[in-house]
């Protein structure tokens, strides 16, 4: 195998995590919409805590794209 194919696949299969970081965010944000729907008082608690999940969660995809693109380039 081609040292090149080889770090294509590499870095498709570092890619495949940002899969799972889409179905994160989204269901962070709809279970952030769906509490406060159900209580709007609890926004401010609520809220916080949802961004600095999706923050988290928004880390995980930027450290596949560095691994993807440390793959490629190097």
């Amino acid at each position: 195998m081609d040292v090149e194919a080889a770090k294509m696949i590499g870095a498709g299969l570092a890619v495949i995590a940002l899969m799972g970081v889409g179905v994160g965010i989204g269901n962070i944000f709809s279970t952030l919409i769906a509490s406060i729907a159900r209580n709007p008082a609890a926004r401010n608690e609520v809220f916080g805590i949802g961004i600095l999940g999706f923050a988290l969660t928004e880390a995980v995809a930027l450290f596949a794209l560095l691994i993807a693109f440390l793959i490629l380039f190097t």
